[in-house]
């Protein structure tokens, strides 16, 4: 039987003498070429049962070769390998019709993993989708080219052309909103609404009205109908950010609407029918919150469709660097005033633990960029705007309660800007505080609200009536006694 013939076009020598020799020793035949013009000749011969091309060759690129091999040999798979590891570079790979996207370095055990597949596959043609002629021109405010974002692209690069529900967790800071928003601007809903709403910053009996909407007289205050936010959302994109924090009884009808595709306003009869892509984020453990009796199950599989963790910047420590360089460009008024980090400084940085994440790193080099008249930033320097951020992080750290409850209040006043909340703010911050107090003592007492009276300090049957009120589920550890 003739072995499986595969094309790699590299314009580096040594890679393709490494997967030419992997490849020969696991049973492929393989013809290597640095020319992207020597390949498309090949392909026109009929040559190949598969292709491996990196963007960069010696007198093309290999995203432009994509639409030219798939109209010649639409069957062949083709897949993309690049040191230019960017998301925009994993996308324009998908959108073009790349079976697979590699970005290097990669394993080489899994190249051979993913190629053998291939051949395994008898569904190939299914792998491999038409190119619609349309590449991406603007780069995105997505950095990073380490191996855990790779990963992020990959997945992304998947899904922007499908209307799958998404489920982005990470820690505050992170970037999961640019993640949504990406997934909305290079998909084929791009061209419609990309509504956002973070559930932390609503109050609890308002969520219901902004996500989807009230008539006039609804209640005190509604003088005019308002449309909510999966009606604005229409055939667009709607971002559920902080999902973590939505109360459960708005969970409730969330998933009536996630299930039933139609709502009605709050105070309305007429049902409204919705068409929109659910991208949903959180900086919380959800699996706890499930078995804490905080969020509904049955809605986080809803949900959690396709899930992509963005990694903390400690984790990706390598991406500094670029990041650095990116919001020097972005924040800098002029290019001949542009901050650069000598090596000392620069170590500092990847060493530091960024418990704020990315959204730490552009807010110091803001500072630096305003505060410091030399441009070259040494380790001096840098520690003495890097104390203030430990000291505050260590605090914070091991912040009492009532610490971590004002820095709450603190972000929701400011989320109103100059407009006063919604009356009945104690009522709001106590139900807030009680619940996840009342299901706690709850679990740790194994269900057994005698106990768990007494451990909070109220009779029975005040704490049935909080069970009641607060919609708590008896269920699990929580038992009814």
């Amino acid at each position: 039987m003739e072995k499986p013939l595969i094309l790699i076009a590299d314009d580096d020598k040594a890679i393709r003498l490494v997967l030419e020799k992997k490849f020969n020793r696991s049973g492929f035949s393989t013809k290597t070429t640095d020319n992207g013009k020597t390949l498309l000749s090949w392909v026109e011969q009929g040559d190949g049962d598969l292709i491996i091309t990196d963007v960069v060759m010696e007198d093309s690129n290999g995203l432009d070769l994509l639409p030219l091999i798939h109209q010649i040999r639409p069957d062949i798979p083709v897949m993309i390998m690049s040191g230019l590891n960017t998301i925009k570079t994993a996308i324009e790979a998908s959108t073009g019709g790349a079976y697979e996207y590699f970005a290097k370095p990669f394993d080489l055990d899994h190249v051979l993993d993913v190629v053998t597949k291939s051949f395994n596959s008898k569904k190939n043609k299914d792998n491999i989708r038409k190119d619609d002629g349309k590449y991406i021109d603007d780069d995105l405010p997505i950095v990073g080219s380490s191996p855990s974002m790779q990963e992020v692209y990959k997945v992304l690069a998947k899904l922007v052309n499908s209307d799958l529900t998404v489920m982005i967790s990470g820690e505050s800071g992170t970037g999961k909103e640019l993640i949504a928003k990406a997934l909305h601007d290079y998909g084929s809903r791009k061209e419609k609404p990309f509504i956002a709403i973070n559930m932390a910053a609503i109050p609890r009996e308002l969520i219901e009205s902004e996500l989807f909407g009230y008539e006039r007289g609804a209640f005190t205050g509604a003088d005019k109908s308002t449309k909510g936010k999966f009606e604005l959302a229409n055939e667009g994109t709607l971002f559920l950010d902080e999902i973590g924090d939505m109360p459960i009884e708005a969970q409730t009808r969330l998933l009536r609407v996630l299930q039933d595709g139609c709502f009605t306003a709050v105070g309305g009869k007429n049902t409204i029918y919705t068409n929109v892509r659910i991208v949903a984020a959180t900086h919380r453990n959800l699996s706890n919150m499930i078995n804490d009796g905080l969020f509904r199950e049955d809605l986080f599989y809803r949900l959690n469709v396709v899930p992509i963790n963005v990694p903390p910047l400690r984790d990706r420590s390598d991406d500094i660097p670029l990041l650095i360089n990116h919001f020097i460009k972005k924040y800098s008024d002029n290019n001949n005033d542009k901050k650069s980090f000598d090596k000392d400084a620069l170590r500092e940085l990847k060493d530091y633990n960024w418990p704020g994440n990315v959204r730490e790193l552009e807010n110091l080099i803001k500072r630096i960029i305003i505060l410091v008249p030399q441009n070259i930033i040494d380790k001096g320097t840098l520690n003495s705007f890097m104390s203030k951020f430990e000291k505050n992080n260590s605090n914070y750290a091991s912040a009492s309660l009532g610490a971590s409850v004002e820095k709450h209040l603190n972000q929701y006043f400011d989320s109103h800007k100059n407009e006063l909340p919604a009356n009945g703010l104690y009522d709001r911050i106590v139900h807030e505080v009680e619940r996840p107090l009342i299901v706690k003592t709850l679990n740790l007492v194994r269900g057994n609200q005698l106990k768990a009276a007494e451990l909070l300090g109220i009779n029975r049957n005040t704490l049935r009536k909080k069970i009641i009120y607060l919609d708590i589920q008896l269920g699990g550890n929580v038992k009814k006694n």
